[in-house]
């Protein structure tokens, strides 16, 4: 079996997790509570977005290719990462887990929910390497003109995390004409809400995977969340996905 780990004595995004780490974490963690998506706004530059754009084309880095119109997803394909992941998305999804914890923990004590997550992610992976789930879910996604993603939860098991990341890796006008991130809040008895994020080359966004809590004249209640891309009208769009969970 291919284990998480991979020896890295120095990230190859220095830049990205100097950054990350350099951020107001306090107005984050707000905007993750108030809204269930914080956008990290330039977290990589150019040359790391085409570093890790770059790596789509080495199919021996991944367990897994889907070809979404395939199982009914949408439009467009997606690869995920196998074990030992690439420096640069391990880096990333060590030192992002470790930052989005006590969010996590926070939203779970508020809907009244019993996990708690430790605070190293090799603590969580272990975790989820105990419940069966032990396939890497990090990932690319490629989109061409007329491509899309239908709203969706990336779950993969019964031990989910409830936040997870998107990066997107190509410059919007320049790369690709739409492809816009797009995000739905069920509420109880309610129509749904819709967002879309008009994201940049580089920006980063934090968005719950499932569910979030919302405070309500009676108390916190909980709402489920989805997430897609809408169509892109011209050009190429990639992203990469950072999930923290394993899969089943």
């Amino acid at each position: 079996m291919n284990m998480p780990g991979v020896v890295r004595p120095e990230p190859i995004l220095p830049t990205a997790i100097t950054r990350l780490e350099a951020l107001d974490w306090q107005d984050v963690e707000q905007e993750l509570d108030g809204r269930g998506v914080a956008v990290l706004s330039g977290l990589l530059d150019e040359g790391e977005c085409r570093l890790l754009a770059g790596l789509y084309a080495r199919r021996e880095l991944f367990r897994r290719h889907i070809a979404m119109a395939r199982h009914g997803f949408g439009q467009g394909e997606y690869r995920y990462f196998n074990y030992p992941l690439p420096r640069p998305i391990a880096e990333l999804r060590t030192a992002l887990y470790a930052r989005i914890a006590p969010v996590a923990n926070r939203w779970n004590q508020w809907m009244n929910q019993e996990r708690r997550y430790p605070d190293r992610h090799a603590d969580f992976l272990a975790q989820c390497h105990a419940a069966g789930q032990q396939r890497p879910t990090p990932l690319l996604l490629r989109y061409h003109a007329g491509d899309y993603n239908c709203l969706h939860q990336d779950l993969y098991g019964d031990l989910a995390f409830p936040l997870q990341a998107v990066i997107l890796l190509t410059e919007p006008g320049l790369d690709h004409q739409g492809g816009e991130l797009v995000l739905t809040e069920q509420r109880p008895r309610r129509q749904s809400r819709v967002e879309v994020l008009p994201l940049q080359r580089g920006d980063m966004a934090i968005l719950a995977s499932h569910h979030r809590p919302v405070q309500g004249a009676r108390g916190v209640y909980r709402v489920n969340m989805r997430h897609g891309v809408s169509r892109v009208r011209a050009g190429q769009r990639l992203s990469a996905g950072i999930i923290f969970h394993d899969a089943e």
